[in-house]
């Protein structure tokens, strides 16, 4: 028997794989169940646990966001042994539409309809109507989408913006250039805002003033910093909010966001007070002849508890 009147939604990492139902035109996710991916050998098995544990009827329409390209029928999840052909999938379960589209087009659809008080704005700005937006988010890597409309069609765009150049813009940032260069064959944005990222500055900065540290993870160093006031962790938090916002303002300008940037992953919510008073705005700016284009542009964290799972039911509106 299938249920008419919700939708099955999921938020698939490759850790965490998120479902939730959600009532045919609504935005706001119900019986959100959370499954470790390691707990099962393919998402069959994840979605009839998750459809046995709420019990539920098979929904008729689906829309699962996934952490990998989905441009293909066979999707193979990078960071987890996941994979399926979508039309199989579909066949297997009788889904009557079945949308798989990459997380941070769930998170450029999600950023699209949340509400005021799910956002937190940084700095100054006021978004246009019907202008393109976009989207980055710092946590195990470096996701990047943006969003655009066409007669009235939203349209996520997804890309690996994370994997861009890094560019430094002063001498410190040079040296800590130079010393990933030692490490990596190719120096990424998501090298330095990210989880691996903060680690990496933390590093970095040690060694370029002859204080090495030890490789501590990154809520280690966040705990230095809050709790224990430690000036080269604060440095370290600092130094990753300033690349990041260098990092968001390049991206505006390629997309010409001036619908507004949306920053989202697991960071900089989480320590959305210090994010705020960082370094991040001012670097969003310093764009040189384009320094009061940026300051127009307005930078808002994604505060929402599930934005996956909001992003993927936006998909199915």
């Amino acid at each position: 028997m299938y249920d008419q009147n919700v939708s099955l939604i999921a938020d698939v990492g490759g850790t965490n794989a998120r479902f939730a139902l959600v009532e045919v035109g609504s935005l706001n996710p119900t019986q959100v169940v959370n499954l470790a991916v390691e707990d099962f050998p393919n998402i069959d098995d994840a979605i009839e646990a998750y459809l046995k544990q709420i019990g539920s009827d098979v929904p008729e329409r689906v829309c699962i966001a996934i952490a990998c390209p989905t441009h293909l029928d066979m999707i193979s999840m990078t960071n987890s042994g996941w994979k399926f052909s979508k039309s199989e999938l579909q066949a297997k379960f009788g889904f009557k539409t079945l949308s798989v589209i990459n997380d941070y087009a769930a998170m450029a659809y999600a950023a699209s309809v949340l509400k005021s008080e799910q956002l937190i704005q940084v700095g100054e700005g006021a978004p246009l109507e019907g202008f393109p937006i976009a989207v980055l988010g710092a946590g195990t890597g470096l996701g990047v989408s943006g969003l655009v409309r066409s007669n009235g069609v939203a349209i996520p765009l997804v890309t690996e913006g994370g994997h861009v150049d890094f560019a430094p813009i002063n001498e410190q940032e040079i040296e800590i250039l130079r010393w990933l260069m030692k490490r990596y064959s190719h120096v990424s944005a998501e090298r330095l805002v990210s989880g691996m990222g903060i680690q990496n500055i933390y590093q970095a900065l040690g060694d370029i003033r002859d204080e090495p540290v030890e490789r501590l993870k990154p809520a280690e160093i966040s705990h230095l910093a809050f709790e224990k006031r430690d000036q080269l962790a604060l440095e370290t938090l600092d130094q990753f909010c300033a690349i990041y916002g260098s990092v968001a303002g390049s991206l505006a300008l390629s997309y010409g966001a001036q619908g507004g940037v949306y920053i989202t992953g697991g960071i900089a919510p989480r320590m959305i007070d210090f994010f705020k008073q960082s370094s991040f705005r001012v670097r969003f700016e310093a764009k040189g002849r384009f320094d009061g284009y940026m300051a127009s542009i307005p930078t808002y964290v994604m505060m929402a508890d599930e934005p996956g799972l909001i992003g993927a039911a936006a998909a199915l509106v």
